[in-house]
């Protein structure tokens, strides 16, 4: 269907407003209007409302199907996934998947197990049409040494195909040891990472979070949290981020991801929550797909309660920067998934309601990420920019998302890719000893 040629267009295809520059056109109530794509040196030349002007005679009719940018997936864990056929969750809890996570990285995280790891899920990630992601890298003692060598070699072996970004992981407490997280922080500078750590309700946490917004400005580093990944109404570690960043006076990009407790705490306490997060400009990741797979899990003769996200629409109504993402795949965290985005923008559409109207919450999975991980042109059709987009065969959004679209055509630099998921099987030799 795409021609392997330097030049072409593509006809009829439908282009969602919130992800398209500079079409003038009459968008429907779902936001798409009908358009057509010229394509050039890997370059999108063109885009203009179709039926306009007259189509050259080898102009590729699409028929109206849906044309997206390729995705943008700002937070996962890469360096994690596959294990779960070695060390699955053994009851689905956080804390059966913090321990076994644990052991698992103890025992077998070697250099070579974690880049093959990587490399699978990027390639996974590469086929479904992802042109960007984000990955929390566990650095506790020693994985640090380890683990960010390996994504170094990753970003240059993946470079031009998947634009790749790392922010260290570690608890809070970890920030304790001055002279350790001050190296640490370098190390994250020197590969350019992004510096991360997971709050809870320590009884120093403003202390400890002045210590990580110090060392974020003085090495020029954003900032990525893991916040509030509990039902717990008393974990308001959000808003002391929030608090935090405006009391430092920090000017660079902060993410939060999980935030799950803010769904479960009073209204007084959320208003206050959301009106510092908008104020300090922080921007908010949720993860449906990992949040419902370990929130609200007590046992087998309990039925989960609450979806595990956080307040999406509320914050999207102050202005508050909102995205959705990966998170974990195949590992004691998530015992799914497979880093394809479409999967989680699907489901992001039905557990947060995403839809009636759809408004531009699209933005959440490709233009919003981009801003955040300060990736210019990524996440957008635009004249002018690179040619990376994803044909489907879906021309409504009932259509795209209530199928699998696993034939779907990803484009990159004009160029069809070739679309081959890795088989598990490769992996298996990793599994066992």
């Amino acid at each position: 269907m795409i021609p392997d040629k330097a030049s072409y267009r593509l006809a009829n295809v439908r282009l969602h407003a919130s992800l398209t520059s500079g079409l003038a056109a009459a968008f429907d109530s779902d936001g798409f209007a009908l358009a057509d794509i010229s394509v050039a040196d890997g370059k999108i030349s063109s885009i203009a409302s179709h039926g306009k002007s007259k189509l050259p005679a080898d102009a590729i009719d699409l028929a109206g199907r849906i044309v997206l940018p390729c995705f943008v997936d700002c937070h996962t864990h890469i360096d994690k996934g596959h294990i779960w056929p070695r060390k699955p969750n053994p009851d689905g809890t956080f804390m059966g998947a913090l321990n076994a996570t644990g052991a698992d990285r103890a025992a077998r995280w070697s250099a070579e197990d974690v880049a093959r790891r990587m490399d699978f899920s990027l390639r996974s990630a590469y086929a479904h049409g992802t042109k960007a992601v984000r990955t929390h890298l566990d650095s506790v003692p020693p994985q640090e040494e380890i683990s960010w060598p390996v994504f170094e070699t990753m970003r240059e072996r993946w470079r031009g195909r998947i634009d790749l970004q790392a922010a260290c992981l570690l608890g809070i407490e970890g920030v304790r040891d001055k002279k350790w997280f001050e190296k640490l922080a370098k190390r994250v500078a020197a590969a350019k990472g992004v510096l991360g750590v997971v709050t809870y309700m320590a009884p120093d946490l403003e202390e400890l979070l002045d210590q990580v917004f110090a060392q974020a400005i003085k090495h020029g580093l954003d900032l990525d949290f893991h916040a509030d990944e509990t039902d717990d109404v008393a974990a308001i570690s959000l808003k002391k981020i929030a608090e935090a960043s405006l009391w430092n006076g920090f000017e660079g990009n902060i993410l939060v991801g999980h935030c799950c407790s803010l769904a479960r705490q009073p209204d007084l306490e959320v208003l206050d929550t959301l009106d510092k997060v908008a104020k300090a400009g922080l921007a908010i990741v949720s993860l449906p797909m990992c949040n419902l797979y370990l929130q609200d899990r007590r046992n087998n003769e309990t039925t989960p309660r609450w979806r595990g996200v956080t307040l999406l629409h509320e914050m999207k109504a102050r202005g508050i920067k909102a995205a959705v993402a990966s998170d974990n795949t195949r590992d004691p965290f998530h015992a799914y998934g497979d880093l394809d985005m479409l999967e989680v923008y699907r489901m992001a559409t039905r557990i947060l309601h995403f839809d009636h109207p759809v408004g531009d919450w699209p933005r959440a999975v490709a233009a919003t990420p981009a801003e955040v991980m300060r990736l210019d042109g990524a996440g957008v059709l635009v004249a002018g920019g690179s040619a990376d987009f994803i044909v489907f065969k879906g021309r409504s959004w009932t259509e795209l998302l209530s199928r699998p679209e696993s034939d779907r055509i990803v484009v990159r630099d004009g160029r069809a890719i070739e679309r081959q998921l890795p088989d598990y099987a490769e992996l298996d030799e990793l599994m066992v000893g």
